[in-house]
């Protein structure tokens, strides 16, 4: 089990770790915690003992890749994706980019950088930071003149992806094993949009599935969903995001390869709407990591 790391995910993946842990105990297996850190020796020395890693790391380190290059340099098997998929769905405006290319409509948006081009969009707009996850850092402007003003602060080592923003209702919908999972329907309760406290807070959001929406809706939203994961070369699993407008146009925002974990997050309760409780599920990544590296 390899979870914690130094992003500012951190205690997040250490929740969701805790109940990996306690499944993969249940399931008859020895675990082995590794709190992820910079001495990269200390991976591959625990990596050489072991017969397989669940990875349980959100943001960088984790989901850019760099683990998963490790493990396959050891030629230890891991759940998820591996190290291009990764790359690929931890970058957003490449992702974006590779969206586009496959006729997967997206908000239209892309990279700003203070040693680039000043990206030309109007609010109302979204800044996240290209390379984070959970919602953290994420800002919404509806004045121009703030917005350009937060951008000028833009430290030269940050990426920020700016992007129009899409009233509507937000989706998620994953995939397991090249399959969809049903949609579910989020509501935040605190604050206008599921950012990292609705995410993490058990009254911050109602998350209803399957999502309430027509039958072509949930039936178009699981097919980007699963084509998303095959566009960037995904495995195992993933969850897409999406916004659906007031006229049921669906946009995807991005891919997750390592997403959350616990009981109540967003896959596993997918997951449990199709038969599927927590502990098989662990049960069935981790099969499928062992399976897919034989």
């Amino acid at each position: 089990m390899i979870a914690g790391g130094w992003s500012k995910e951190r205690e997040v993946s250490l929740a969701g770790a805790d109940q990996i842990h306690k499944a993969l105990q249940s399931l008859g297996h020895e675990v082995l915690f590794l709190d992820l850190t910079p001495d990269y020796q200390d991976l591959v020395q625990k990596a050489r003992s072991a017969d397989a890693a669940f990875i349980n790391l959100h943001g960088c380190p984790g989901e850019d890749g760099s683990v998963q290059a490790i493990l396959e340099d050891v030629g230890l098997p891991y759940q998820g994706s591996g190290v291009r998929g990764s790359f690929l769905a931890l970058n957003k405006a490449l992702s974006k980019q590779f969206f586009i290319n496959n006729g997967l409509r997206t908000p239209r948006g892309g990279l700003y950088h203070p040693q680039g081009n000043l990206l030309k969009m109007s609010p109302p707009a979204v800044c996240k930071p290209n390379l984070g996850g959970s919602s953290l850092d994420m800002h919404f402007f509806h004045n121009a003149g703030d917005m350009q003003s937060y951008l000028k602060g833009v430290s030269s080592d940050q990426a920020i992806l700016v992007e129009e923003f899409i009233p509507g209702r937000e989706i998620s919908c994953a995939v397991l094993d090249d399959e969809a999972l049903p949609p579910i329907l989020i509501q935040p309760v605190k604050g206008d949009f599921f950012d990292y406290i609705s995410k993490y807070d058990p009254e911050g959001a109602i998350e209803i599935c399957p999502a309430p929406v027509s039958s072509e809706t949930n039936r178009k939203v699981r097919e980007m969903s699963l084509q998303a994961h095959k566009v960037l070369g995904l495995s195992h699993y993933s969850r897409s995001d999406f916004m659906l407008d007031e006229d049921d146009n669906i946009y995807i925002l991005e891919t997750n390869t390592l997403p959350g974990m616990t009981r109540t997050s967003l896959v596993p309760r997918a997951a449990k709407q199709v038969g599927i409780e927590f502990t098989d599920l662990i049960a069935r990544l981790l099969s499928l990591a062992v399976t897919s590296n034989q």
